[in-house]
């Protein structure tokens, strides 16, 4: 491991931060903690804590001992001086005096002492910061050192890397026991430059911010060389099918088979959102023939069990053509989960407080002859597993190089997983209608379509936007980070389609609702229109709704959780125009082919229905355009938006939007068309 040190910008960051009230000394420590987390290997999805202790003046202007320490919430890739709250000192190094302490006193004594009563909580290791008598301290998950620790015989080998220049910490849950064992083993040690937390990770420290964090690198750096050393094939692989499936066609089943699992709303699936990870390394460990022993036997840091659960589910591998995984798999996930009931009961009933059971859905899903799947109810969730998992994945990769590897006991990361301060760190807010959900939007780049994927968005599902301007959707799509999905496809041509739909399928797992709203409208008089401007129609208006809706429905009965197809038919299909025929014969032949969904497909879950909308004002028609059909008529440009509407209101993009988002959360609803124009009694449904 290098250091990324640099006298610059250590002095840029001084100097930005002064200007904002922060003293040397914060800035430093922002600095340095940023270095920190932007290193996977050291840090990963709040894992790992830094503080400094300096002197800043409270309300009255005195200067007061305070401990900066990483607060709940932060990254430390991108932590401000606000992450890093301020504690009074002194009475957190009172604490030192106490026998016992619980976690709900340790908390509240913590809060009571920030000089900024509005601040996140302090991380709960604040007490073992405290504790050390060291300006700065830095704590991270390093992958060498857990590959060194994590073994079954870890003390000959932690002796044999570090020598005297660290102190070994037996595992103990972090908080306030844990800070007292820490500072006992420092006090009988007080020339170490560093602590390694047994099973759980390691601590370094300094006067300075760059002494902290540079003997952080020189200590890192010592179980990367050992890494190097003695190794051995660490997996032999075992047998696979001559032809494996693709992540396409293995996702969607996955998908549908975690989301039938029990949940607390038996009339709806608790639907999951995959990511799918592939490597070399990740495939030598999940193709290895002794996968069920390795990756059974417990994470490997306990602050990763609260996002990944204790272990993965191993699935067999599918062959091409997927005959008989959809069982197999089946039967793995109730495993996993009987698996899971037995975990709980072995251990709750061992606790003081009455615990109530989690979910007992699988966070990781390893996949031999594939990857792996992280899954969550929300894109970061399912990325943040599987980050933990690919880290994971590392670590074991190289403990079993070098020994055997061995991480804490159950019982302790039953007692991580059901800790309150853990479960705190994933928050309990609550969920959006449609989490957990994948919508399709094609023609979503602009105009209605781009509303409809807002709409979409809004409501919490991942959104996929198909347009044939690329950079269209993806000005659409960026704007909805990581739930958003911009894919360039013409949807006249069937392959793009399908390759489209299987791209969704590898980067969320699946679909859920479709709104197939691609369209144009071409215009003729009937009796002498060219067939080539017909069958053009046809091709867009008709046939590209066919291609999408066919290979919305081979996902959807893969994962066999229902679903929703949304058709944009338009009042053509039941009020025709002059002149409109190559428009309006298409769009009705589409109405009928949203109702023979409806009709086939009803038994599978799958609803199909339909929005009916008239002279909705969107950003395709130039107002040069509008004005023109305006003038036609006699009117002015809000007179034509309102002739023959009988509210008299405009209809906006945004209108026909929630329209076709009532239709998706409409559970009991099918065969609907939907009428958006303000009232034109003409393209009523009678």
């Amino acid at each position: 491991m290098k250091s990324s040190w640099s006298d610059k910008e250590a002095s840029e960051y001084v100097a930005r931060y002064a200007g904002k009230g922060v003293n040397r000394d914060l800035a430093l420590r922002v600095y340095t903690t940023r270095l920190l987390g932007r290193d996977p290997l050291l840090v990963l999805h709040g894992g790992g804590n830094t503080s400094v202790k300096t002197a800043v003046p409270d309300l009255l202007g005195d200067k007061v001992k305070v401990l900066c320490v990483k607060g709940s919430g932060w990254d430390m890739a991108d932590i401000e001086p606000e992450g890093l709250p301020a504690v009074r000192l002194d009475p957190l190094l009172r604490l030192r005096a106490l026998e016992r302490l619980t976690d709900e006193d340790m908390v509240a004594f913590q809060r009571a002492n920030l000089l900024d009563a509005s601040a996140p909580n302090p991380s709960v290791e604040t007490l073992l910061h405290a504790f050390l008598p060291h300006a700065y301290i830095d704590h991270t998950h390093s992958t060498a050192v857990l590959s060194v620790t994590d073994q079954e015989d870890d003390l000959p080998l932690l002796q044999e890397v570090f020598g005297k220049r660290v102190a070994l910490v037996s595992y103990v849950k972090p908080g306030f026991d844990l800070a007292q064992a820490a500072a006992r083993v420092y006090e009988a040690n007080p020339d170490v430059e560093g602590l390694i937390l047994r099973k759980h990770g390691i601590f370094s420290f300094g006067a300075t911010a760059q002494e902290s964090y540079e003997r952080m690198v020189a200590l890192v750096t010592l179980a990367e060389q050992r890494l190097t050393r003695g190794r051995k094939k660490a997996f032999a692989t075992a047998p696979l099918p001559a032809s494996v499936a693709s992540a396409a066609e293995v996702a969607p089943v996955v998908r549908g088979i975690l989301a039938l699992q029990p949940s607390d709303d038996a009339s709806e699936p608790t639907r999951w959102l995959l990511a799918f990870r592939t490597s070399a390394a990740i495939r030598a460990y999940v193709d290895g023939a002794d996968l069920a022993r390795y990756s059974q036997v417990g994470v490997v840091t306990p602050d990763h069990t609260i996002r990944t659960k204790n272990w993965p589910l191993v699935l067999p591998a599918p062959e091409a053509g997927l005959a008989g995984f959809p069982m197999a798999a089946w039967s793995a996930v109730e495993e996993f989960q009987a698996l899971y009931h037995a975990y709980f009961a072995r251990h709750s009933g061992k606790r003081e407080a009455a615990k109530k059971e989690l979910d007992a859905a699988p966070r990781v899903v390893l996949v031999p002859g594939l990857g792996l799947f992280g899954a969550g109810r929300s894109a970061s969730a399912a990325h943040i597993a599987a980050d933990i998992a690919e880290n994971t994945i590392r670590v074991i990769s190289d403990a079993e190089a070098i020994g055997r590897y061995r991480p804490v006991t159950e019982s302790d990361m039953f007692d991580m997983e059901y800790w309150s301060l853990e479960q705190a760190k994933l928050g309990k807010a609550k969920e959006p209608p449609l989490a957990g959900q994948v919508v399709v939007v094609t023609g979503g780049g602009s105009g209605i379509g781009a509303a409809v994927a807002r709409a979409f968005h809004a409501e919490g599902a991942a959104v996929v936007v198909l347009d044939r301007d690329g950079p269209a959707a993806a000005a659409v799509a960026t704007k909805f980070k990581e739930r958003g999905l911009a894919l360039a496809c013409d949807v006249t041509e069937p392959d793009l389609v399908r390759a489209a739909f299987d791209r969704v399928c590898s980067v969320f797992g699946g679909v859920d609702v479709v709104v197939s709203n691609a369209g144009a409208a071409w215009q003729g008089a009937i009796g002498t229109l060219p067939d080539k401007t017909l069958r053009e129609s046809f091709e867009l208006n008709f046939f590209s709704h066919q291609t999408v809706a066919q290979n919305a429905v081979r996902i959807l009965l893969a994962q066999g959780t229902g679903g929703s197809l949304l058709f944009n038919v338009s009042k053509q299909a039941l009020n025709p125009g002059p002149n409109f025929g190559p428009y309006g014969l298409p769009k009705a032949a589409l109405l009928l082919l949203m109702k023979q969904y409806a009709l086939e497909y009803g038994d599978h879950g799958i609803r199909a229905n339909a929005v009916n909308a008239d002279r909705v004002r969107t950003n395709l028609m130039s107002p040069e355009l509008m004005e023109q059909r305006a003038a036609a008529r006699g009117l002015t440009v809000e007179e034509y938006l309102r002739d023959g509407n009988l509210l008299k209101r405009e209809v906006l993009a945004e209108d026909v939007a929630q329209a076709f988002v009532s239709l998706a959360k409409a559970r009991k609803t099918t065969a609907a068309t939907f009428t958006v124009d303000g009232g034109n009694i003409a393209a009523s449904l009678r």
